[in-house]
């Protein structure tokens, strides 16, 4: 498919475009370039609807991975600037983007979204339905608005979406010290840059069937769901974290 990555040339962009590459035609749509010279890319932003119309003209499907701002689980402190960049990228960059597709007939996505929705003092997780999207700052806030903007688009414009609630996003590098020497004090399951792109691939898969129908998942790379209950993504995307074991950390 010719896949669009909205904001691909951030840090999640960046690292899973090679797991992508081997599978789907890519563009980028962001206001920097891409790392990788051999990726097409149209410069602007998710808030520009001319932009977001050029970079979807061919394209079958979208991961929009945009952040401004962002935040970690637990502070509540945010400055103006920071809403007006979170409300501006996650709620109205969002709608612009689905509304556009939609009027292109480019009916099926992926939305990044964020643990963050969440309050993260919790210590069990037991389902994307059941834990309230009560998360303390701004960037969760807004974040947890674009879910519904998804739902609203599924409803009312037959879209087919689903929603990936991520956490601790990392390179192998990354992800191979954190695991072996996680920070003091800090409780978070980093996710390994295979693994995200794994479920991005299978989650691309999955929005090809049905429509009207928007899901959100949990994507940590949690292998015991000790804080986790992932088995939705295993039920509808057949996907789990793996490298965690195949690494033997």
């Amino acid at each position: 498919m010719n896949l669009l990555l909205v904001g691909g040339s951030g840090l999640v962009g960046t690292f899973v475009t090679p797991y992508l590459q081997h599978h789907h035609t890519l563009r980028v749509l962001d206001i920097h370039p891409p790392k990788h010279d051999d990726i097409d890319y149209v410069s602007g932003s998710i808030t520009d609807p001319e932009a977001v119309r050029r970079a979807l003209e061919g394209m079958d499907t979208f991961i929009t991975m945009t952040m401004k701002s962002g935040q970690g689980g637990f502070s509540r402190d945010h400055t103006i600037e920071q809403a007006i960049d979170n409300y501006t990228v996650n709620c109205l960059g969002l709608h612009i983007l689905l509304h556009t597709a939609s009027e292109m007939g480019i009916m099926r996505g992926i939305f990044t979204s964020t643990m963050t929705v969440h309050n993260r003092d919790r210590a069990w997780y037991p389902s994307e339905e059941e834990v309230p999207m009560d998360g303390p700052n701004v960037y969760g806030l807004t974040k947890g608005f674009g879910e519904r903007v998804c739902r609203y688009f599924a409803r009312e414009f037959d879209m087919n979406l689903a929603v990936f609630r991520i956490t601790g996003p990392s390179t192998r590098a990354q992800f191979i010290e954190r695991t072996k020497q996680p920070p003091t004090g800090v409780k978070l399951y980093y996710t390994d840059e295979e693994d995200l792109a794994d479920a991005y691939l299978a989650a691309l898969e999955f929005v090809q069937i049905g429509q009207g129908r928007c899901e959100s998942f949990f994507i940590s790379g949690d292998v015991a769901h000790e804080e986790m209950n992932m088995s939705k993504a295993k039920a509808l995307l057949g996907w789990e974290p793996c490298t965690k074991r195949k690494l033997s950390l």
